[in-house]
């Protein structure tokens, strides 16, 4: 990357920060940002190799948008920050945020085969348009480090058969009509999720 290119995306993480602010304060004091801008801003980091500069703006997204759960994509850019800054616990825990939010998403990124699964997908983005738009690879040089990590990981019994686990509960959810049942089976997914994030600390 040429030193021009880096000022760009400085400047566009610049702008970005500028209209949120500006969002904030025409709402009088909390963010709206209706378009997602407040999604943008990792890819840039990634791409600077600015891990201490993405940390910093993970904070400011947490503080500011505390109930935002993020889309798939968002989540795994996280995890890629999480894990190039040393916080592997937190990086373990996210990436399998990752799985939850979009069960596609390691396929993708490994260039493995992507199969559809017959599940019920909730607020998963549909398989074609997720594979359109997932723009990260295992062959990227600059990611060769998480690339080998993430494959470990993934390999690890725990996630193995945490990720089985939450696969089985949504092919439950596809089928099960009654409301009650549905909101049990949501139940399940999500202690499922806070057990796995307890066992890797």
């Amino acid at each position: 990357m040429t030193n021009k290119q880096a000022d760009e995306l400085q400047l566009q993480i610049k702008q970005i920060k500028a209209a949120l602010a500006a969002d904030k304060k025409r709402w009088g004091g909390v963010h709206d940002d209706s378009g997602g801008l407040r999604y943008l801003p990792l890819q840039y980091y990634i791409k600077l190799g600015d891990w201490n500069g993405g940390i910093k703006y993970l904070k400011w997204f947490d503080k500011n948008f505390p109930d935002d759960v993020g889309f798939a994509d968002f989540l795994f850019e996280w995890t890629i920050i999480l894990f190039k800054s040393g916080d592997i616990k937190q990086a373990k825990q996210k990436a399998f945020s990752v799985f939850c939010a979009n069960t596609y998403v390691f396929d993708k990124f490994f260039g493995k085969p992507i199969v559809p699964i017959d599940k019920y997908e909730g607020s998963n983005i549909a398989v074609p348009t997720f594979t359109n738009y997932f723009h990260y690879s295992c062959a990227q040089p600059d990611l060769a480090d998480f690339a080998d990590w993430l494959n470990q990981f993934t390999s690890t019994e725990n996630f193995i058969a945490t990720s089985e686990e939450f696969i089985a509960i949504y092919k439950q959810l596809k089928t099960e009509k009654d409301r009650e049942a549905r909101r049990t089976l949501l139940e399940q997914a999500r202690q499922l999720q806070e057990r796995f994030y307890h066992s890797q600390e």
